[in-house]
């Protein structure tokens, strides 16, 4: 269950940004969209979803992005750059685009709250990057730092110190009875200016169940989707049959409540590739035609995002998705928000994020002021700021029975630009009739 995502110096977010999903002070309704879970004898409580509201260019798909590319740093326990990261956010696998333009080669920095297995993690990242685009600056790790159940685990700076508390016992090496000058020479000896200390020498001397329970919750609970149109899922097949069909009977029935127009879908094997085609099946005439060619790109979309849907959903995970509702009917993202916000299916606390141009979630029925998110642009500076309606005051619009969607559009909340292209067209128009 996430709770805060902090970054400072990545891309138009110069200033330290929080992404908050604990629950503002004194908002009250909409109590199920409030999560719950027990670390100690402490309860820590949580939003089920956030939707993100920005104009064009304000920085919403970089905080997205910024997420990832702290998993994918995490995933792969270094800060060089990844050759064979397939992303659409070049970022996270290409560490000189990170830095601000303006930065003047100050540091970036990710910090990330969660809990996962009754534990409450907090870890964070200084790092030495250079400047924007210096691919051959040499990279440094300035600090790094884990803190379980609020005690400190350890903390990598001019100085590595590691304390492993009571808490994580159980979770360490049981060779490791305590820190010895010994045991600490060699985690020193471990460090590399590139290399995390969590995934290597942490890992591999004190406590490689600890580090699995962190990287197990990157890997398959914190998903991450930069540009959701992007998003193809595949099916592999151990041993593929030539010409064989496989139906999907659970996607194809939320297809057809989807409004999908063939019978069924499925995936076809050939028999060479592990790999199959997603098809759309055809009874009456025994046709099948891959998905992409005889589907909409409406369709195609959901069938896309649909099994990430109810993966987070089984995991208790953290879908965090740009664009999530582009091309998808309005009914169909109110249906998917309410699963999430209902309590009798969501049972394993998943989480919900997204942006959006769409206004349609700027309602108080259906989202609490603290789930909805803005990021705003300077035009003067460029750089991106990132705020919540529940950060305004009552006299600012934000009563309950407001008008959120009215009061956006008059920029009440700021986050939203006028557009003007008939200065440009009438320029245009006028230059080609001299032509």
């Amino acid at each position: 269950m996430l709770l805060e995502f902090r970054i400072k110096n990545y891309k138009s977010f110069v200033d330290e940004t929080v992404f908050s999903m604990v629950p503002a002070p004194k908002q009250t309704g909409l109590d199920y969209s409030i999560l719950s879970e027990k670390v100690g004898s402490r309860k820590h409580k949580a939003l089920c979803s956030a939707v993100i509201y920005g104009p064009n260019a304000s920085g919403k798909t970089n905080i997205i992005g910024a997420m990832e590319t702290l998993r994918a740093i995490i995933l792969r326990g270094n800060i060089r750059n990844s050759d064979s990261d397939i992303s659409p956010n070049v970022a996270s696998s290409s560490l000189e685009l990170i830095p601000n333009c303006d930065s003047e080669g100050s540091p970036a920095e990710f910090s990330i709250s969660f809990i996962e297995k009754g534990l409450l993690f907090q870890y964070s990242l200084i790092l030495d990057l250079g400047r924007f685009l210096d691919r051959d600056y040499e990279r440094k790790i300035l600090e790094e730092k884990l803190v379980v159940n609020d005690k400190e685990v350890f903390s990598r700076g001019t100085h590595l110190e590691v304390y492993l508390p009571q808490v994580i016992r159980h979770l360490t090496s049981r060779s490791i009875k305590r820190i010895t000058p010994k045991t600490k020479e060699i985690a020193e000896s471990s460090l590399s200016d590139t290399e995390l200390f969590l995934t290597n020498g942490f890992k591999n001397i004190f406590a490689k169940e600890l580090t699995d329970v962190m990287i197990n919750w990157f890997a398959e609970k914190f998903m991450v989707i930069y540009h959701s149109d992007a998003i193809k899922v595949m099916r592999k097949f151990a041993e593929p049959k030539e010409k064989a069909i496989h139906v999907e009977a659970t996607l194809t029935e939320a297809a057809r409540e989807f409004g999908i127009t063939s019978n069924a879908l499925g995936y076809r094997t050939d028999g060479e590739s592990d790999e199959a085609v997603l098809c759309s099946i055809l009874s009456n005439n025994k046709a099948v035609i891959p998905a992409d060619i005889f589907e909409s790109y409406g369709t195609i979309r959901f069938i896309n995002e649909f099994p990430l849907i109810i993966k987070t959903l089984i995991n208790g995970g953290t879908l965090v998705m740009d664009e999530f509702d582009a091309s998808i009917h309005p009914m169909a993202l109110m249906n998917i928000i309410s699963i999430f916000h209902n309590d009798e299916i969501n049972m394993n606390h998943a989480q919900f994020i997204f942006n959006t141009h769409n206004p349609i979630f700027l309602d108080g029925s259906l989202f609490r002021r603290d789930e909805i998110k803005f990021v705003e642009r300077d035009q003067e500076t460029k750089h991106s700021t990132h705020y919540a309606l529940s950060d305004f005051s009552t006299a600012e619009g934000v009563r309950k029975g407001e008008d959120y969607m009215n009061n956006y559009f008059v920029s009440r909340y700021g986050a939203i630009k006028e557009i003007d292209f008939s200065p440009i067209l009438k320029k245009i128009i006028s230059q080609s009739r001299e032509n």
